[in-house]
């Protein structure tokens, strides 16, 4: 016998329902009532099943009035495959914010789904992603998902896939292939064995692996740090890998593409408009000033395809406030000791007096520019560093073309622009070249005499490391656990062993830099999160991508960053959604007399830092940030050395090259300011959003009804629950099912919203303890136990009916058919429906939603009952069910053609696409529960 998707069988002693993926022999089945990890197999040559029929509920087991409503939620919560107008929102351990819902809405709209995600850092942009894709898995879209990304967040979207949203997704990394390779079979790819895979994308965009990932790639991809996919003005390098990736990727019409960048306009517009060609080839040709009348219809094409909001846009989004912590922005400043101050002068004479060799050639005066930067900057930096520096020799010096010392120059001492970041960009770059290299040489003897100056200088001799103690210690004292970001791996290492000298041993310093591998740095940082007073001292390894909200509620840029976007991404780890805290720090520490920072700070950092406390916004700087870094200190090297250092700060010489930047800043801010509202995406309107919004929440449960379920069900079952909104929880006393939910933890804190402490459980309709919770009281309803709290019936009076008035509580089965051509997917939906009517089953008064949900609000009853009076009324209702059977039929009709009408709704683009739906509802449907209500006497 053949069950349909959504029957109630009979099997093994008890009932199950029948899920997708089932055939003919083998029947996938689920314990009614039960949870996703009881889903079982059965063999049907080998095993006896039946059609079963769900019995109605027996009068002698009597609840009281919270019944009806406990076994309600504990239904709702217990579903995962939702009715509603998405399917996958029952499985996921988020509830998302209303914003986060606009981007899964447009995307739904389209077909293939291709969007860029560009939100503000730390709106949310991965969950809006992954919302997508569990979406487009779980309608029966997708059966196999790629996530792009740099090979240091893999690890993060990996935890994000499995915690939040119940996918398993494999690393493809080059420590990992050959593992999962040893799988395959022969010919068989590994992207063809595994349906969910994260991959690194330095990784994949090698010609060696690029072929065969095209070739079997999943139909859904995803590519966070979609920036660094654009294509650049060099057609070489690892970005150019890159964008020949994606282009490939996006030649497949079919193929669906979500990017996520915060920053995806650089400053250079061709690059924008190729990450819009991923898009459609056609958004490639659009404006760059989208403003005006004439530019409308470009607007809607652009609309349907792009999201970028501010913080501001989202904040109050449909009266739902979303908590961002408020930010402390603070400058702080050092002076150079005598000492530190003469070794500055002597560093900077001689590299002017090398690199203004007349006999060099072109080639040669290239590298000993780089190499004079590199020293510069390293002894900005920390002794340590500089004495590095002194000590190695250059990269540069290996080169033989003026071309190839500029790209591995910028690549190791400048601050690569955001959208060109790679991997090991904090190693120390070094200064020595070839005629420097023989110890017989005067460089080289004078080089190793500098060095030795700068190490004379550790410890006390340095005094921004000495005023930076004594800031960090402030942090501390005023309870914040801050992240110091360094420039260089050498300066980290050097400014962690300085401060475990100087601060308490109470305070726990840990340095994570480059030279760890990204699972490493993962451990380092959660191992110190277990620490009451903590300080991370960071390179920019983790100042992309990586979220450290719960465990950090500070910055300070020990180093300034020469690209103002870095600044913002190092603030970002901290200053984002779900920060627990309510105010954030962030300190901008720089030397006053060092002439390296006050260049960057003066013409770079402050400039993006005011336009964004204007407009709320970043705007790239309009060129590479690199090219105006490189002329501004060819000015400061190539003039002639008068004077000390300290008289050497008023930088005349860079004001050309700073009113040029500056009104081309201008100019582009002004046209961002300008065709901004394009992306802050009105095309989907906000009564859309919020109709979404509350049919989901009637089909699956709010956040609320988590919270009000959890609580009451775990206070009938003894737990001691105390505090508000953070609650601590002690389950000493309760059921064992209960304990081991939480891994036998029986007293923890908890909170049902974000933001959360890092010690703190988050309790989501997912999460083991609710899920396991609703299990527990649904099993022991279904089998008449004693200890069950949600009882199948119940007779209370009560002054707010004027006649005898029955609620029964339904569950629902839906079977969804999708049919694409001659393929037919099959999908299961449930439901939730609570009925009421007045009078006795032959001459039944049907009431509407409100008035059942008046009832179930009821926390105390007028009067109770005598047990055997409310048998004798529920029999009644008993003897008289096939009366009031037709209209369950009836609704459950009704309550299918909305299922169908919102599953269509809001994927409206299938309707251009040869998709059609079909919903069929399992009759009759399964009463949980019946309630009566009698007037007071």
């Amino acid at each position: 016998m053949t069950y349909a998707v959504g029957s109630l069988v009979k099997a093994r002693g008890r009932e199950w329902v029948v899920l997708p993926d089932s055939s003919n022999d083998l029947l996938v089945l689920r314990p009614l009532g039960g949870t996703e990890d009881e889903v079982t197999g059965i063999f049907m040559p080998l095993e006896t099943v039946e059609p079963a029929q769900f019995a109605l509920p027996d009068p002698s087991q009597l609840g009281d009035h919270r019944s009806c409503r406990i076994l309600r939620d504990a239904i709702r919560l217990g579903f995962r495959s939702s009715a509603g107008p998405f399917r996958s929102f029952a499985k996921i351990a988020v509830e998302p914010r209303p914003y986060q819902l606009v981007p899964l809405l447009m995307a739904l709209k389209l077909d293939p789904v291709r969007i860029l995600i560009a939100d503000d850092v730390g709106i949310g942009k991965t969950i809006e992603a992954c919302l997508i894709a569990r979406e487009l898995i779980d309608r029966g879209e997708v059966q196999r998902m790629a996530v792009l990304c740099p090979p240091h967040l893999a690890e993060q979207w990996q935890w994000e896939l499995r915690e939040k949203f119940h996918i398993e997704a494999e690393l493809v990394l080059p420590s990992t292939v050959p593992r999962l390779e040893r799988r395959c079979s022969l010919g068989q790819s590994l992207f063809e064995l595994y349906p969910f895979v994260i991959v690194s994308t330095d990784f994949i965009k090698s010609d060696r692996h690029r072929n065969e990932f095209l070739r079997t790639c999943p139909e859904l991809v995803i590519v966070d740090e979609a920036h660094t996919c654009a294509f650049g003005d060099r057609g070489k390098g690892g970005k150019h890998q890159r964008f020949q990736l994606l282009s490939g990727l996006a030649e497949k019409p079919e193929r669906h593409m979500i990017l996520v960048t915060a920053t995806p306009h650089s400053g250079k517009e061709e690059a924008f408009r190729s990450l819009l060609t991923f898009l459609g080839k056609n958004l490639a040709h659009l404006p760059a000033d989208l403003s005006g009348k004439e530019n409308e219809a470009n607007r809607r094409q652009l609309a349907l395809h792009f999201v970028q909001r501010r913080r501001a846009d989202i904040r109050h989004y449909m009266q739902a406030d979303t908590p961002f912590p408020e930010r402390e922005d603070a400058e702080r400043t050092y002076n150079l000791s005598p000492a530190y101050k003469k070794l500055f002068e002597k560093v900077l004479n001689y590299v002017r007096e090398t690199v203004k060799n007349p006999k060099d050639s072109q080639h040669r005066q290239r590298v000993r520019w780089w190499s004079a930067l590199a020293l510069l900057r390293s002894l900005a930096s920390s002794p340590a560093a500089a004495a590095a520096t002194l000590r190695t020799r250059a990269s540069v010096a290996d080169t033989d073309t003026l071309e190839t010392a500029d790209e591995i120059g910028r690549r190791s001492i400048l601050d690569m622009d955001i959208d060109d970041a790679v991997e090991n960009i904090d190693v120390t770059p070094g200064s020595m070249i070839d005629e420097d290299t023989s110890s017989d040489s005067r460089n080289h003897r004078l080089l190793l005499e500098l060095a030795r100056q700068a190490e004379k200088l550790y410890g006390d001799g340095d005094e921004k490391l000495l005023k930076a103690v004594e800031l960090i210690k402030s942090l501390l004292k005023d309870g914040f656990k801050p992240i110091i970001f360094c420039r260089f791996i050498t300066t980290a290492e050097y400014l962690a062993e300085e401060l475990r000298k100087r601060l308490p041993k109470s305070v726990d310093v840990v340095a994570v830099t480059g030279t760890l591998p990204p699972a490493e740095r993962e451990e380092r940082i959660l191992s110190l999160a277990e620490s009451e007073q903590r300080i991370l001292v960071a390179t920019d390894c983790l100042s992309e991508g990586i979220n450290l909200q719960e465990q950090f509620d500070a910055v300070m840029h020990y180093d300034l960053s020469w690209s103002p976007t870095r600044h913002e991404q190092r603030e970002g780890r901290v200053d984002r959604y779900g920060q627990p805290r309510n105010k954030i720090r962030v300190v901008t520490y720089y030397g006053i007399d060092n002439q390296i920072d006050g260049i960057v700070l003066d013409i770079l950092i402050r400039k993006h830092k005011t336009i964004r406390n204007t407009l709320g916004i970043s705007v790239p700087v309009p060129v590479e940030s690199n090219s105006v870094i490189e002329a501004i200190f060819e000015g400061l090297l190539l003039r002639e050395n008068t004077g000390n250092i300290g008289q050497q700060m008023s930088f005349d010489f860079a004001a050309p090259i700073k009113e040029d930047l500056f009104n081309k800043w201008d100019n582009v801010t002004e046209r961002e300011k300008r065709s901004r509202t394009v992306f802050a995406q009105e095309s989907i309107k906000v009564e859309d959003v919020a109709r979404e919004l509350k049919a989901m929440q009637e089909a699956i449960g709010s956040g609320v009804d988590v919270e009000r379920f959890t609580l009451d069900s775990l206070k009938a079952y003894n737990a001691v629950i105390s505090g508000n909104k953070v609650y601590t929880i002690d389950l000493s006393e309760s059921p064992l099912p209960l304990k081991e939910a939480v891994k036998n933890k029986v007293k923890f804190n908890a909170k049902f919203e974000l933001p959360l402490d890092e010690k703190g459980l988050f309790l989501t309709r997912t999460h083991p303890l609710v899920e396991n919770l609703a299990s527990y009281v649904m099993d022991t309803a279904l089998e008449s136990l004693s200890s069950g709290i949600g009882k199948r019936c119940g007779v209370i009076r009560t002054s707010l009916v004027e006649r005898r008035t029955t609620l029964l509580l339904t569950r629902l089965r839906y079977h969804i058919i999708t049919k694409r051509g001659s393929e037919i997917r099959p999908l299961l939906a449930e439901d939730c429906q609570v009925l009421a009517f007045e009078g006795s089953p032959q001459n039944a008064a049907w009431l509407d939603f409100e008035v059942t949900e008046k009832l179930l609000k009821i926390k105390t009853p007028d009067a109770n009952i005598n047990p055997d009076q409310a048998k004798d009324f529920l029999n009644k209702i008993i003897e008289g069910f096939d009366y009031i059977k037709p209209q369950l039929e009836i609704a459950a009709r009704e309550k299918g053609e909305e299922l169908l009408e919102a599953h269509q709704r809001v994927r409206s683009s299938s309707r251009q696409t040869g998709i059609s739906y079909r919903v069929e509802p399992h009759l009759p449907p399964d009463v949980i529960g019946i309630y009566i209500y009698l007037p007071m006497v």
